[in-house]
C-alpha cells in the first residue's frame, strides 16, 4: 500500500533530513541571496537522480515522473530564504551568519520538500503523473520570489492541476496539521512616507513646520481609515513600524520618515484603502505646512485555498494522520507570496505543527528564539510525499 510505503520511508529517512535541516539552519541566507542554499538543493537533487533546472537565479525546479507522466501534474513548493534577525538560541545548529536567521522556518520547508522528493523518486513506479518541485527564493521580500518563478515558467509546460505548500505553525502541537478552505491569509502592502518641512530651533516652533508633530498626527489619523471605513466583518490592519527623524533634544528636524504595512482580507477594500491613505496623508500634511512623499509598494495578494482541491488534500491528510490530528486552521493577517500561485492554479496551503511545550519550543516565527520540534520533519516530508502522489 502506497501510504504505508511512504510512512516507512519517511521514518527511514528522518535522521538524514533532520541533519539536512540543521545544516540549512546554520547557514541562512537573505532573500534573493540564497546562493549556497540553492547549490545545496541542487546537489541533493543530483544525489537523488532527479533532473532540475535553475530559475530566477537561485530558484530550483525539479521534475519527477511517475507512471503515465502526462496523466496528472502536481506542484509542490518550498521557500528557502531567511530573515535579518540575530538568533538567540544556543544550539549546535545555531546560525553561523551574524544577523541572519531562519526565524520563519523556511529551512524546515526546504528540508521537507527535499525529503518528499527522495521518497517520491524512490516510489515513482507506485504512483501516476508528474511532480514539479519548486524551491523558491525571496518569499520574505517584495515583490516575492513566487512572482519571479511564475514569470520564468514554473507553472507551464506542463501546467499543474494544483499546487501544495506548507508553513510551520508554532501555535500547533507537533504531530498535527491544519487546513482551511477559501481565503486563509491576507494581502500585504508596504507603506513608505517622508514628511518634509522647514526645520529649526525647538524653542521657536512657530518658525518651523514641525515634522515630528505632523508625523504624529499622521500616524493617529491613518488608524482612523481602518477603524471608520472598513467593513467591520472584514479584517484589515495598518501598522506604522518605523519612525526616523531628529538627532537631538532641541532641533526640529526638516525630515521624518515613516514605514509600515497594510494587510487586508478583501481585495476591493485593499485598493480603496490605498486611495484613502493617499488622500488623507497628503491633505493632513499639507494642511499643517509640510510636504509629503508617499509610496505604497503593492505586495502579495491574499492566499486563497481552492475549496475543492483543499478538501481532497484535507481528506488525504486525515487518512494519513488520523482525523483527530487534522484541524481547521484560523485565518491569519500574515501574508505569503504563495498567493501568486493560487491566482493562477488551484492551491492548498496548510500548516504543520512544530510546538512542544515540554521542550520549551513555544516561540513564534520572526522571533530570535524560534525553533521546532524536529519530529515534525518526518511528519512533514511524509505528508508532502503522500499529497503529491495522491491528490487529484
Amino acid at each position: 500500500m502506497l501510504q504505508q510505503k511512504i510512512k516507512d520511508l519517511a521514518g527511514k529517512y528522518a535522521e538524514e533530513f533532520i541533519s539536512v535541516r540543521k545544516h540549512l539552519h546554520a547557514h541562512p541566507e537573505l532573500s534573493y541571496h540564497e546562493f549556497e542554499t540553492s547549490q545545496f538543493v541542487q546537489s541533493k537533487l543530483k544525489d537523488f537522480g532527479i533532473p532540475f533546472t535553475v530559475k530566477a537565479t537561485t530558484g530550483v525546479l525539479g521534475i519527477i515522473e511517475g507512471k503515465n507522466p502526462g496523466s496528472r501534474v502536481i506542484a509542490l513548493r518550498a521557500d528557502m530564504d531567511a530573515l535579518p534577525i540575530q538568533e538567540e538560541n544556543e544550539t549546535s545548529y545555531k546560525s553561523q551568519n551574524p544577523g541572519v536567521m531562519h526565524a520563519c522556518g523556511h529551512d524546515v520547508h526546504t528540508t521537507i520538500l527535499l525529503g518528499a522528493a527522495k521518497i517520491l523518486n524512490a516510489l515513482k513506479s507506485e504512483w501516476e503523473g508528474t511532480i514539479k518541485l519548486i524551491f523558491q527564493p525571496g518569499e520574505e521580500r517584495n515583490p516575492g520570489g513566487a512572482s519571479y518563478m511564475i514569470n520564468e515558467g514554473v507553472l507551464e509546460n506542463p501546467q499543474p492541476a494544483g499546487i501544495i505548500g506548507l508553513h510551520v505553525h508554532p501555535g500547533l502541537d507537533e504531530g498535527k496539521l491544519s487546513f482551511r478552505k477559501g481565503r486563509v491569509m491576507a494581502s500585504a502592502d508596504e507603506i513608505y512616507i517622508t514628511v518634509r518641512g522647514k526645520g529649526g530651533h525647538a524653542a521657536a516652533p512657530n518658525l518651523t513646520a514641525d515634522t515630528i508633530l505632523i508625523a504624529s498626527h499622521l500616524i493617529v489619523g491613518l488608524q482612523q481609515i481602518i477603524s471608520r471605513n472598513r467593513n467591520p466583518l472584514t479584517p484589515s490592519v495598518l501598522s506604522i513600524c518605523s519612525i526616523q527623524g531628529g538627532h537631538t533634544t532641541n532641533v526640529i528636524p526638516s525630515e521624518v520618515k515613516l514605514m509600515g504595512t497594510f494587510r487586508a482580507m478583501d481585495e476591493q477594500w485593499r485598493f480603496k484603502a490605498h486611495e484613502l491613505i493617499r488622500k488623507q496623508a497628503i491633505g493632513l500634511v499639507e494642511s499643517m505646512g509640510g510636504e509629503i512623499d508617499l509610496h505604497i509598494d503593492v505586495g502579495y495578494p491574499t492566499v486563497d485555498n481552492d475549496p475543492v482541491f483543499t478538501e481532497k488534500a484535507w481528506r488525504l491528510a486525515e487518512a494519513y494522520m488520523g482525523k483527530e490530528k487534522v484541524e481547521e486552521t484560523e485565518m491569519r493577517m500574515g501574508a505569503e507570496d504563495f498567493g501568486y500561485y493560487t491566482q493562477k492554479i488551484p492551491g492548498c496551503f496548510y500548516r504543520l505543527g512544530v510546538r512542544n511545550e515540554a521542550k520549551d519550543i513555544i516561540h513564534n516565527v520572526h522571533t530570535p528564539k524560534f525553533d521546532i520540534d524536529e519530529r515534525a520533519i518526518e511528519t512533514g516530508m511524509g505528508m508532502m510525499a503522500w499529497l503529491g502522489s495522491s491528490v487529484q
